[in-house]
């Protein structure tokens, strides 16, 4: 019998982009964000950190139906993101719920991706296909109340033809809260072993 690799040795390993869209440094949802990777990420797995507010993105232009409607290609923080992203397998929205949907950070990163899907040569939606869009999000009330949150992520996902790994809700409001919510933590056990 000789000794083969197997097919996991095969593979190249996970690379998980957690984009933190959280305003507040260290909240209840980068917590549970971290407890989640600490617990469940596959072994082997690269992870990568990103403070959105550090990586400041100016106001999106929908210039779609401008002349050609292509874009240049970014420069500086939205560089920085577009290359983090496509150099990722797993993109994880560490985005605590404000006003029942994503912080503004979260959403313009989103708006940046119409763009990012017109300059020449980056080839943006076929790259992200078949990656795996994650989420994570704390809130001060029962996880209905995310579904906006929830459905803008999926449905980001399904149009960019991304597998939809699902969203980890946990339950806090001052910092700290969510190390008390039990189910929770629970579920970010196995969350990203799905």
């Amino acid at each position: 019998m000789t000794d083969q690799p197997s097919a996991d040795a095969a593979r190249p390993p996970r690379r998980f982009l957690f984009l933190d869209a959280s305003t507040r440094e260290e909240g209840n949802t980068v917590r549970l964000a971290r407890h989640a990777a600490e617990a469940s990420l596959p072994a082997g797995a690269e992870q990568r950190w990103l403070r959105l507010d550090e990586h400041p993105l100016p106001p999106f232009e929908d210039r779609r139906h401008d002349g050609d409607g292509v874009y240049a290609e970014p420069t500086g923080h939205a560089r920085t993101l577009l290359d983090a992203t496509l150099a990722a397998t797993d993109l994880v929205f560490v985005a605590p719920v404000y006003w029942y949907a994503l912080p503004t950070s979260a959403k313009l990163y989103l708006d940046h991706w119409s763009g990012w899907m017109r300059v020449p040569g980056v080839d943006f939606k076929p790259r992200m296909g078949g990656r795996t869009l994650w989420g994570v999000t704390v809130l001060a009330g029962t996880p209905d109340k995310a579904e906006p949150l929830v459905g803008t992520l999926r449905l980001s996902a399904e149009y960019m033809g991304m597998r939809f790994g699902g969203v980890l809700i946990g339950n806090g409001s001052r910092p700290g809260d969510v190390l008390g919510d039990e189910r929770a933590l629970v579920e970010a056990k196995s969350f990203f072993a799905r």
